[in-house]
């Protein structure tokens, strides 16, 4: 499986992007993204990860693991991994609303609000969650490789 996370719009605050399924023919959307503000230096849980190519597996250890197990006990495989990010460590797709929740994740919504003007932020962001975590973890569950690149367009 093939995942884009395709930035469109970086606020002084927060990230704003799209999470497609690139792997047939045609990109599929799959919900918006946030995460931190680009930095030129990184700096401690307040700085988006680098554009490029990075391989997801299941963390099936840690705080958010077992918090997400008991939150979601149908479906909870363990966390979305984001491995092997130069620099950063633990990066996970998760539930959250605004830079506040992420330090350095990516987080899923239903829906996306401007960061132009004020700090930018998602909704709907359980929903996505449940919706999308299925797709992906069952895959890596049956053993199938999933890998997700970060575009920058904004």
């Amino acid at each position: 499986m093939e995942l884009e996370a395709l930035r469109f719009s970086s606020g002084e605050e927060a990230t704003l992007g799209l999470l497609l399924d690139i792997t047939g023919s045609a990109s599929e959307f799959l919900c918006f993204t946030l995460e931190d503000q680009y930095r030129e230096g990184k700096v401690a849980g307040e700085t988006r990860i680098p554009a490029g190519r990075y391989e997801i597996t299941l963390r099936t250890v840690g705080g958010k693991h077992a918090k997400y197990g008991a939150r979601y006990p149908d479906m909870h495989k363990g966390m979305l991994w984001v491995r092997n990010v130069p620099n950063f460590e633990y990066i996970l797709i998760h539930v959250g609303n605004d830079d506040d929740d992420t330090e350095g994740c990516l987080l899923v919504g239903d829906t996306a609000v401007q960061n132009i003007t004020g700090r930018g932020m998602i909704g709907g962001s359980g929903n996505a969650y449940q919706r999308i975590y299925p797709l992906i973890a069952d895959r890596l569950a049956a053993g199938e490789q999933v890998f997700i690149t970060y575009t920058d367009q904004g």
